[in-house]
């Protein structure tokens, strides 16, 4: 059996639809087969676990993981190693759930404790435990059960493929976790630190692999804290190294991991954007990501060609996160990008991109880009940008949904030609849509951009986004339980009750109810204002002390029934007691408002 199936798929599928699985769980069980006889069916079904995902629901759906972990208990060595190869191919198989490696809570200890008997038991269990690890509460029972200290020695193994994966299990116990990315820096393999190790294997005489996951583990120490974004094995060992699997020479899959990996090195970090910016081109040399492949002849591996363009579209994903993070705080870098070869048509190109993630990647980018005024100002009108991120918020999924309403916000500013487009594209809708959503992040997103949209806008503007978003929907706003909400639906108030010069407003009264007509009339909506004026947070004191001056101001017509009726609600009271708060700006914000009363 084994000599028929081993690298033949049509001869593994055939025997297991001959129902050879259950019968070779049986014998791997029996207590009266010898080992040999275990061995050699382990082995067998390890060959079938290589075939296709198929095979590998099939050994699933036979309860094949409880009977290799019971088969761990045997104290021969090679019986072990057979099952554990197995283990690692069904582990590593995308259809095998990670959950079935914790629901017996001895399994992991022993693990731990086979981790000592071979090199073998070392690759396979290294492997299955970083293919196993996804996620916070993986990492913790993978860190109490005392992985680092573990494998932590294993990192100076004789064997390539111990190290290796050894290696792979630090990147993932760190990522993201603060916790193991401490305790990693202290620790010490042979006197030397484990940074220390990490850096060693980055050095370019290493294989390309080793380089990236260490890396990669130093990335995501630093991220989680435990190493400073200036120290020197960071600025000048494992960003170099991450900008380097950027270049043409390597694979795709070198070059997506590095530019992701180095994306999210540098996110936080203003110094570090600026060096990776400024090192071998990375800028330019990342324009070559849309370019993929190259040239046909330079790919003599038809097979190797194949493969690449059914995965250039995550090139073109890594590129423009790259971009993101590198243009995320400096305008010079923000310049140097949109002044890469039509580098705007490439991103406005993504946006429709049929892959979620590439079209994701591209909304990111442009977020990144927009946050600049001049490049709103320029690039952004030329490209009319507006029109294909319009489209993208029609039906698109909530991750992209958030990040292509934040870059509305800042197409909306009053300075950004862009605005009046966006107006007459419908927009006043879909966001009071998005403020209706279940998702915190939306609502804020969409009552910020309507708040920038009616920032000293004119009347007409401010009672449709008002007749659209009625005052009902204001009213659940400001009842809120999200801090940010409150905050700007308060802020929306205020550009709403604002006025320019009294002389376009005189122009403008002809046209029916003024913004501040409507809110006067709404009596749930002042008691809301009232309340925050009161309330223990001094910023929504202050956005509801704005909305207040807005309605008391003098030079306005109908100002008197207005501080009328606001006397009458005993927010007089409440200006009184703000004018003697210790904060500074309340008590000055209190103060003009009762000027108004006596001017």
């Amino acid at each position: 059996m084994k000599n028929a199936v081993i690298g033949n798929n049509k001869q593994k599928a055939n025997l297991i639809v001959l129902g050879a699985v259950p019968r070779l769980l049986y014998l791997l069980q029996q207590e009266t087969s010898s080992t040999e006889l275990k061995t050699e069916c382990a082995v067998v079904l390890g060959s079938l676990a290589m075939g296709t995902e198929n095979n590998v629901k099939s050994l699933l759906d036979c309860h094949i993981i409880p009977a290799l972990l019971q088969g761990l208990l045997s104290p021969d060595l090679k019986f072990i190693e057979a099952c554990l190869r197995c283990l690692r191919t069904i582990f590593t198989s995308p259809v095998t759930p990670e959950e079935l490696l914790y629901t017996d809570a001895t399994v992991i200890p022993h693990l731990m404790a086979l981790l000592s008997r071979s090199r073998y038991t070392q690759e396979y269990i290294c492997q299955i435990f970083s293919h196993c690890c996804k996620g916070p509460d993986h990492q913790t029972i993978l860190f109490n059960h005392g992985a680092v200290q573990n494998i932590a020695h294993l990192l100076t193994s004789v064997s390539y493929k111990v190290r290796m994966q050894a290696l792979k299990c630090f990147s993932v116990l760190a990522f993201e976790n603060p916790q193991v990315s401490m305790t990693l820096v202290n620790v010490l393999v042979d006197g030397e630190l484990l940074p220390q190790i990490f850096v060693k294997m980055l050095q370019r005489d290493k294989p390309i692999e080793m380089q990236l996951t260490s890396a990669k583990c130093l990335t995501y120490m630093c991220r989680a804290g435990a190493i400073r974004t200036d120290d020197s094995c960071i600025v000048l060992k494992t960003l170099p190294c991450l900008v380097r699997m950027c270049s043409k020479e390597r694979l795709l899959e070198e070059r997506v991991e590095g530019a992701e990996t180095l994306a999210y090195l540098i996110e936080p970090d203003v110094e570090l954007q600026r060096i990776a910016s400024i090192t071998d081109h990375l800028i330019a040399m990342l324009a070559d990501y849309f370019k993929y492949p190259s040239s046909v002849s330079a790919i003599t591996d038809i097979k190797r060609l194949d493969h690449d363009l059914k995965h250039a579209h995550e090139l073109r994903q890594a590129a423009f996160k790259l971009y993101a993070s590198l243009g995320a705080n400096d305008e010079d870098i923000r310049k140097k990008i949109i002044e890469t070869e039509n580098m705007m048509d490439r991103i406005v190109t993504g946006l429709s991109e049929s892959s979620v993630k590439v079209r994701l990647a591209a909304v990111r980018c442009l977020h990144s880009l927009s946050r600049s005024v001049q490049q709103l100002r320029t690039s952004f009108q030329d490209h009319a940008v507006w029109k294909p991120l319009m489209k993208v918020l029609q039906n698109a999924p909530d991750e992209i949904l958030v990040v292509a309403s934040s870059m509305l916000c800042n197409l909306l500013l009053e300075f950004s030609p862009s605005k009046e487009p966006i107006l007459e594209s419908g927009a006043v809708e879909l966001l009071c849509g998005l403020t209706q959503s279940e998702n915190p992040a939306l609502r804020v997103n969409g009552i910020w951009a309507l708040m920038n949209m009616a920032f000293q806008a004119e009347q007409k503007i401010k009672a449709d986004i008002l007749r659209s978003l009625s005052t009902e929907q204001l009213f659940r706003l400001l009842s809120d339980s999200d801090l940010n909400v409150l905050m700007k639906t308060l802020g929306l108030l205020r550009n709403l009750l604002s006025t320019r010069p009294t002389l376009c407003i005189l122009a403008n009264i002809a046209d029916g109810t003024t913004a501040k007509e409507l809110i006067m009339t709404n009596d749930d909506i002042l008691q809301k204002i009232k309340y925050y004026m009161g309330h223990s947070h001094v910023k929504l004191q202050l956005a509801a002390m704005f909305c207040i001056s807005n309605l008391v101001w003098n030079e306005e017509e109908g100002s008197q029934e207005r501080q009328d009726k606001l006397r009458d609600m005993g927010i007089v009271d409440i200006l009184h007691k703000l004018s003697q708060s210790p904060d500074s700006n309340l008590c000055d914000k209190a103060k003009m408002a009762l000027q108004q009363y006596l001017a």
